[in-house]
């Protein structure tokens, strides 16, 4: 059989395969474990030097089944955030002011659509790197899917704009509280500082991962069926040539004013008041009634409608919650701290330059059992503060390597919840994903390493 004639498996059954393997793993890998303290944040935190080997917990099939419920008991938030959301979008998607807007402004979107993705990504990077942008980049995914097709790119493109630019900021993030506020309290250094070279940082990887997006995007506008998703999206492109004779009435322009107040205040919600999952579904949820009123959507075609988009995306949810699944299992397995204990170790016996990219690496490999960013800074950061002590690295240098470790890496493993949440908007297998994104975090990932580099060189500060 041809390799191009494979069909890549079901999302379900690649998951359940590594879910497979972490299991086998809590039987190869010893137990151990950290102790663990609540620093002055009041945040639980290991303590460096404790690592300890305890009774293995190996992970039997029993415990195998009862991951994926685990997991989903743990991932509840964003699955119902998921559910909520694609019910919300499909009474706007019912109102047709999306589709109308597209339409309205196809001339115009084609004579500057080469400024879409730039522009878009730009603006999602800073969101990403001011207030940690992560979940809140869900809903847009469903917003830049049918602008990119209308453009002539396809839905990966549409993917892209909003959570890799969010993705980019968050590696090269300057202010991200989530992330650069919490590993640099756990280090001991004072609140941001730093941000001279990590500005640099973030306009390095954003203008690099960006332009890399563009160099795709222009051979799929040149190809369209050089696309992965060239046939995955052959219902969207109908639907939005379908779509060129609608136009743009007066309850449209009302719910695109609504729309846009919404974003603002979701942002300005985030950023001054702390809002998470429950609030900005809240936000949505009225947005999506709202809508309906304007629209004049009678109240059982608005509840069919709400239940019509839930319904689309439940099998699709059910992915984030198997993608945890992979967690549990390495986590009730007692396989997390060996395998950071012995990171950590091999890189005290390299040369700085080396050990200072090996905590790059160990970050990002690390994401894939420890997707959260705060999570990993109270596991790591305790242990790779005093490491980058003794090895002759500044502080500031081992949070450098946390904040991109944390970043490139997340936009592509299955076990985080807001990649397969993402996904399961775009309707779009991880395998897919997985397969074209990989060149692109490979590419970020070398320069993560060279830009590891000056950090040793020039003892980035204060200590």
């Amino acid at each position: 059989m041809r390799l191009s004639s494979m069909k890549m498996p079901n999302a379900l059954v690649l998951i359940f395969s590594i879910m497979v393997l972490s299991a086998v793993m809590t039987w190869l890998v010893p137990a151990g474990s950290f102790d663990r303290t609540i620093n002055s944040d009041g945040r639980e935190v290991v303590v460096d030097g404790t690592f300890h080997h305890v009774d293995a917990q190996p992970q039997g099939l029993f415990a195998l089944l009862q991951a994926p419920l685990k997991g989903i008991q743990q991932t509840a938030e964003i699955i119902a955030f998921i559910l909520l959301v694609g019910g919300v979008f499909a009474i706007i998607d019912k109102t047709q002011v999306i589709r109308a807007f597209i339409a309205h402004s196809a001339d115009r979107m084609k004579t500057a659509g080469v400024w879409v993705i730039p522009g878009g990504m730009l603006l999602f990077s800073v969101f990403g790197a001011v207030f940690g942008m992560s979940e809140e980049v869900i809903p847009f995914v469903l917003i830049f899917i049918p602008m990119a097709i209308a453009l002539g790119y396809d839905s990966i493109v549409g993917v892209a704009i909003p959570f890799l630019g969010a993705g980019f900021g968050f590696a090269g993030a300057m202010l991200n509280p989530f992330t650069i506020g919490i590993a640099q309290g756990i280090a001991g250094l004072p609140l941001f500082s730093g941000m001279g070279y990590r500005l640099i940082v973030w306009g390095l990887v954003t203008t690099v991962g960006t332009a890399l997006v563009m160099r795709y995007a222009a051979r799929v506008k040149r190809h369209p069926e050089s696309s992965p998703v060239y046939e995955l999206d052959a219902d969207r492109r109908e639907a939005v040539a379908a779509d060129r004779s609608l136009t743009l009435k007066f309850r449209h322009r009302v719910i695109l004013v609504l729309f846009g107040l919404t974003i603002v205040t979701m942002v300005i919600g985030v950023m001054k008041y702390h809002w998470f999952i429950a609030e900005i579904a809240g936000l949505f949820l009225g947005l999506g009634l709202a809508s309906g009123f304007i629209a004049r959507l009678d109240a059982n075609t608005l509840a069919d409608t709400f239940i019509s988009g839930v319904r689309d995306l439940v099998g699709a949810a059910l992915v984030v919650g198997f993608a945890r699944a992979i967690l549990v299992l390495a986590t009730d397995g007692l396989i997390i701290d060996t395998l950071l204990h012995n990171m950590a170790r091999v890189i005290s016996r390299l040369h700085p330059v080396i050990s200072a990219q090996a905590m790059f690496i160990v970050q990002s490999v690390l994401n894939f059992f420890v997707p959260s960013g705060s999570g990993k800074a109270a596991l790591t950061m305790p242990i790779m503060a005093p490491l980058a002590d003794l090895i002759g690295l500044s502080r500031q240098t081992a949070v450098l390597a946390y904040q991109l470790g944390d970043g490139l890496t997340n936009m592509i493993v299955p076990t985080s919840g807001v990649t397969m949440g993402v996904l399961a908007m775009a309707k779009m297998p991880w395998s897919t994903w997985a397969k074209w994104l990989w060149p692109i975090v490979l590419i970020l990932t070398v320069l993560g390493c060279l830009l590891m580099i000056p950090p040793v060189l020039l003892g980035y500060g204060p200590f």
